[in-house]
């Protein structure tokens, strides 16, 4: 099996107009405005991780928004020379020693809001947790990543869903759902939204390899596992893989990301994509696989399956 290598036209990309501050993670992404007004995270194709970092954050995201899972809306960012040399914090830090972030083309994930007027959270009290409006996207994440066998941990961010202020302003990037994929499964009604982030270390980051293991792929808060007595909580999820992430849909996403986030090599990223297609049966052996791992990831799923 082959996918075809058709670069699509891409949508004009967005332009770095000012530095805001620097993000924390080990990408030493940067937030930015850009020419949309838009607030962007930024990472840069000299990351310290790898530079495959920024072709699996494209691809990752928008495949997870094709199922559905709220995620930022992904842009390629072009910054340019001057602003790098103007600016003395857009440096990536290495040891005792730095240099200055990449110029050209990087990756941009949208801040949901504007970062002075929205408070958005890294973490909630388990009764805040529980009444996160789309609490199910955390079983759709798990689908996801262990299909993509995501080497990191789930990050998510957390923000209270607002009306809008006076002038209209748009509250997140990205509603619940993707318009190819539907609305989120069984969404819960709560006055805070979870969005699912960081897709940088799906494919195993730079290796492009699927290193399986049982826990791999979990948030570390299970009490978003709680509503799970079996792998029918999973089966919504599961559907919406096996039939709507097709080859052509693989090819039409990758295709999106600029060559040079690969090093211009599409046999390697095809070769990677061949896999991922295959893997998407799978998953239900990689979760039962979680399920029986002694960890408990699921407090409510009390029948071990074989």
């Amino acid at each position: 099996m082959r996918l075809a290598h058709c670069l699509t036209s891409m949508a004009a990309m967005k332009i770095a107009l000012e530095h805001v501050r620097r993000m924390r993670g080990g990408a030493q992404a940067q937030l930015m405005r850009c020419d949309d007004d838009g607030y962007y995270i930024v990472k840069f194709q000299n990351n310290p991780q790898h530079l495959r970092i920024l072709a699996n954050e494209m691809l990752a995201t928008r495949l997870a928004a094709r199922l559905g899972l709220c995620v930022p809306q992904v842009e390629v960012v072009e910054v340019r020379p001057e602003i790098i040399a103007y600016t003395p914090d857009l440096v990536i830090q290495l040891g005792l020693g730095r240099k200055p972030c990449a110029a050209g083309k990087q990756f941009g994930s949208q801040f949901p809001g504007h970062p002075a007027r929205m408070t958005v959270h890294d973490f909630l009290p388990d009764e805040q947790l529980g009444a996160v409006r789309n609490l199910s996207d955390f079983l759709g994440v798990l689908v996801f990543d262990k299909w993509t066998c995501n080497t990191n941990g789930r990050q998510a961010i957390f923000f209270r869903e607002p009306g809008g202020d006076a002038a209209g302003e748009a509250p997140y990037a990205v509603p619940y759902s993707s318009p190819d994929s539907g609305p989120s499964v069984g969404p819960s009604v709560g006055p805070y939204v979870g969005m699912m982030i960081d897709f940088g270390f799906c494919f195993n980051a730079g290796e492009w390899d699927f290193p399986d293991a049982p826990l791999r792929g979990l948030y570390a808060r299970h009490r978003v596992y709680e509503s799970v007595a079996g792998m029918e909580a999973f089966e919504p999820w599961l559907d919406r893989l096996e039939k709507q992430i097709t080859e052509r849909v693989l090819g039409e996403e990758a295709a999106q990301i600029p060559p040079e986030w690969y090093g211009g090599d599409w046999n390697a990223i095809e070769r990677m994509l061949e896999r991922l297609y295959g893997r998407r049966k799978r998953v239900r052996e990689l979760i039962l696989s979680a399920r029986n791992s002694g960890r408990d990831p699921f407090p409510n799923w009390k029948v071990r399956h074989a």
